[in-house]
């Protein structure tokens, strides 16, 4: 019996693949961006490392303005900061 393949992501920061639940995924829809801890939230997600190194360099690189290929404003990177500080305790 073969064993079950784990789901692997990449993180929109450093570009490591990890598997799926090492992740955070950050979801964009039409309530807005927002943390989903959960990985089942609606709408469009990407992947970021739960480091502080991978947060930062996806503020540095603008990685969610590739990922989503739309202009994401400072706004919303330090909201999602706030968030992240919140979720990591």
């Amino acid at each position: 019996m073969a064993t079950k393949k784990v789901p692997e992501r990449m993180c929109i920061a450093c570009g490591q693949m990890k598997p799926k639940k090492e992740l955070l995924r950050i979801v964009r829809s039409e309530e807005g961006i927002y943390p989903d801890p959960t990985g089942k939230a609606d709408g469009r997600g990407a992947y970021v490392c739960h480091t502080p190194e991978c947060f930062e360099l996806l503020v540095k690189k603008r990685a969610l303005n590739r990922a989503y290929k739309a202009s994401i404003g400072d706004d919303v990177y330090a909201a999602l900061k706030e968030r992240l500080s919140e979720l990591n305790g």
